[in-house]
């Protein structure tokens, strides 16, 4: 009888335990929770001094419509890609260095302004830009090359095994969300400069990007990039 009474006893307790532990593993199994528009939008314009945080609008351009080259257009980019290249700023846990770094291996601007962000920071200023439009996309500016980067885009260049561009970045440079960039609109300037960061091995977040890049020789990239912004 101590017997069946102990065993049930024992029974009890380790339903009362899972029962204990369950809500936590609930939490745990859902993921981090849903990004919120209005808070990142707050984070994007005006920072936040007590944290050190830089509002991001300095430099982005209002609603991520840049007015500087040097600094991309974030408005319609999609969360998901936003996030990973915000993660990638900084360096991963036990890692020296970023994945993303900046010209000749040098530290990014943007890890800097990556570092005191949270992981709910990033996740909700990267929503904030998702729901922007671009109202100010920049385009194609070179006559010359245009063909040789239509080529590029639409067919890739064969003989050396670069894929066409439009494969993963859409035929209207739009990208697919959560994987590939939307590059339509963008700096042709800004997507020559990353061409040449993957090729270096600088920009380290991409490894298919590694090697195509690395097929790649300086007009090419010149030639794509140009095109590439004058998509719609």
């Amino acid at each position: 009888m101590k017997r069946v009474l102990s065993r049930v006893v024992l029974a009890s307790g380790v339903l009362l335990g899972i029962t204990a532990v369950s809500p936590s593993f609930a939490a745990d199994a859902a993921g981090p929770a849903k990004p919120d528009a209005a808070k990142g939008g707050q984070l994007y314009e005006q920072g936040d001094a007590a944290r050190g945080v830089v509002a991001c609008v300095s430099c982005h351009g209002a609603a991520g419509n840049s007015t500087i080259p040097a600094n991309p257009n974030l408005a319609a980019q999609s969360h998901e890609y936003l996030y990973k290249q915000l993660v990638n700023f900084r360096p991963a846990e036990g890692a020296k260095e970023p994945l993303r770094k900046g010209v000749d291996g040098a530290p990014s601007m943007m890890t800097a302004m990556a570092a005191p962000l949270s992981d709910a920071d990033m996740r909700n200023v990267a929503f904030f830009l998702s729901q922007q439009k671009l109202t100010e996309p920049a385009t194609a500016t070179n006559v010359k090359s245009v063909e040789r980067g239509q080529k590029i885009w639409r067919a890739g260049i064969p003989e050396r095994n670069v894929a066409a561009c439009a494969g993963c970045h859409s035929p209207n440079g739009a990208g697919i969300p959560s994987q590939f960039p939307r590059l339509s609109g963008q700096f042709p300037s800004y997507i020559e400069d990353q061409l040449k960061l993957f090729r270096a091995g600088h920009r380290a977040n991409g490894p298919m990007m590694n090697q195509i890049a690395d097929r790649m020789n300086d007009a090419d990239i010149k030639a794509v990039s140009d095109y590439a912004a004058g998509l719609r």
